[in-house]
């Protein structure tokens, strides 16, 4: 099941946290405030991130990797926990598989190696694997600094590895926590926004499964899974997806490689866009249905990275033409020739519940009595899980052992080169979100607009000054960008957001290559040479 194994309660009385691979003071601020609670209760913090970003202010050691050589600590950190003896011997007997194998594929990663590789000091790493290993609870938690890469499904493999080695989940104040970058991204995969699952994630191709949508539905399902948002991209330039409807997504300015996803969309013989503003996507459209703002127009529910399923209420009613998601979809279904009936988010959600096991006991009445509650919760006598995985631990084991994934190390697809030397990873800052259609008309004291963030020695080399307007380029394209110097970034390496797309396109210059796996873009790594503007130019 695709959700993080603990609650926010659990952080604060840990003992070990590694941050990987999130910069989560300013990403993911609410959670961080639990973060904090376990650090000033004792728990140490390892932030592992190629930048020196804000959340390292609390951390006990900065891990500063090279871009892309996670599964290079993460295996280096695996090899000396079993050098060391400080593995669980007795939980990999009892609830893993594969160990073999894995300790096979980590040997060659030693502390030199994995320091020649990623930068990182060989002592730094020794003490990681031994403060996590050696720690009664401990918690890895990770986002888009892990999962935006080429090979994003190894990189979580190779963490999920290190808390299998140590016997850190299943139990209380210990797993492994993908934390979400967006309101609702956890039940939005959890409603089967996903190209291979049903709600509750049961598997599109599990017969069972799909002979009780069907049933449900009344309609037939196909046995295959469906295609992620990068094999769409594809089948529209193949002229094999002609139309699309796209909800509350911006994908013109989000994609990897902006002039691919402008030329695709281009494509399409029909754009529907279904949004609470009216988006660069949208501005492509044939048809644009205005929706309500989810979080204080609308009926329904919503679910954080702790699993907490909670109610939101309408406070207002949509202005204008704007409707409910839910009401637009099914006024849609309607036009089409299936009627629905009167739209209710209540119906929705007990239908919802008849299908999903694991939101079985979530009754509207349940969840409006308390704070919300977490899945998986099988009835309504039932409180809830507060950590996932506990099945590990039972005696005789329940249900099936939980295998170790061999990784292997893969450097980002775009190596640096004389004509393009400097390494571009991307992000977000606290102040505004994902491309800015959400915060970019609202005014911020925070607020300093789009740059190319670089090391004073870079800067100084290329004869750049703070704020002068430099010249950007990568193998796909060009943007101009004011120069920030920054001592959170060492030489060699530059930091841009996607906030500013209108006025400074980032995303123009990132690599389309993604995970076959999970369609995901390498936005944390392309190579890119930063130029000083002559007068000629700036003229």
């Amino acid at each position: 099941m695709g959700g993080g194994t603990n609650s926010y309660r659990e952080i604060e009385e840990t003992d070990v946290i590694l941050l990987w691979g999130s910069n989560a003071r300013e990403t993911h601020p609410i959670f961080f405030h639990h973060l904090l609670k376990g650090v000033h209760n004792g728990a140490r913090l390892f932030a592992v991130d190629p930048r020196r970003t804000s959340s390292v202010k609390w951390a006990d050691t900065w891990v500063g990797l090279d871009v892309g050589t996670d599964i290079v600590v993460a295996n280096a950190m695996g090899r000396e926990i079993i050098a060391r003896g400080w593995h669980d011997k007795r939980f990999i007997e009892h609830a893993t598989s594969g160990f073999e194998d894995y300790r096979d594929a980590v040997e060659p990663f030693t502390l030199a190696e994995a320091q020649r590789l990623s930068g990182v000091p060989a002592a730094v790493i020794h003490d990681m694997a031994k403060a996590y290993a050696t720690a009664k609870r401990a918690m890895i938690c990770w986002t888009l600094g892990i999962t935006e890469h080429h090979n994003g499904v190894d990189n979580v493999s190779s963490l999920i590895n290190l808390a299998l080695l140590t016997g850190h989940v299943g139990k209380y104040a210990s797993g492994l926590n993908p934390l979400r970058g967006q309101n609702n991204v956890q039940g939005g995969g959890d409603m089967g926004a996903l190209p291979d699952r049903f709600p509750g994630f049961q598997h599109v191709e599990v017969e069972a499964h799909r002979l009780k949508f069907e049933k449900a539905w009344n309609a037939p399902i196909p046995a295959k899974r469906g295609l992620n948002l990068t094999a769409m991209l594809e089948a529209m330039d193949h002229g094999e997806l002609k139309a699309l409807l796209v909800l509350g997504e911006n994908p013109l300015q989000s994609e990897a490689d902006r002039k691919h996803a402008e030329k695709v969309l281009g494509k399409l013989d029909f754009l529907v866009v279904q949004d609470l503003v009216l988006t660069p996507t949208a501005e492509m459209a044939h048809v644009v249905f205005p929706a309500a703002a989810g979080w204080c127009e609308s009926e329904g529910t919503v679910t954080n990275s702790e699993r907490r399923v909670q109610r939101v209420r309408r406070a207002l009613q949509p202005p204008g033409e704007a409707r409910d998601d839910g009401q637009i979809l099914h006024d849609l279904a309607k036009a089409m020739g299936h009627d629905w009936g009167p739209f209710s988010a209540k119906a929705v959600w007990d239908e919802l519940r008849s299908l999903s096991p694991v939101h079985q006991g979530m009754s509207y009445e349940r969840l409006e009595a308390g704070g919300g509650l977490q899945w998986p919760c099988y009835d309504e006598a039932h409180p809830g899980e507060m950590f996932l995985h506990s099945r590990l631990w039972e005696v005789p084991l329940n249900g099936p052992r939980v295998a170790f994934q061999v990784v292997r190390h893969s450097p980002p697809v775009e190596p640096l080169t004389p004509e393009f030397p400097i390494r571009l990873t991307t992000g977000r800052r606290l102040d505004d979100y994902n491309t800015g259609v959400q915060t970019e008309g609202f005014a911020s004291p925070l607020r300093r607009g789009e740059t190319i963030d670089l090391s004073p020695e870079d800067a100084g080399a290329l004869g750049l000054a703070d704020g002068e307007v430099a010249r950007v380029i990568s193998p796909r394209g060009e943007i101009r960008a004011p120069v920030r110097l920054t001592r959170s970034l060492r030489p060699g390496l530059a930091f841009m957001t996607f906030h500013f797309q209108d006025s400074v396109n980032t995303n123009i210059l990132t690599i389309d290559a993604t995970d076959p796996r999970s369609g995901t873009a390498e936005f944390k790594a392309c190579s890119i040479r930063v130029e000083k503007l002559n007068t000629a130019m700036l003229a």
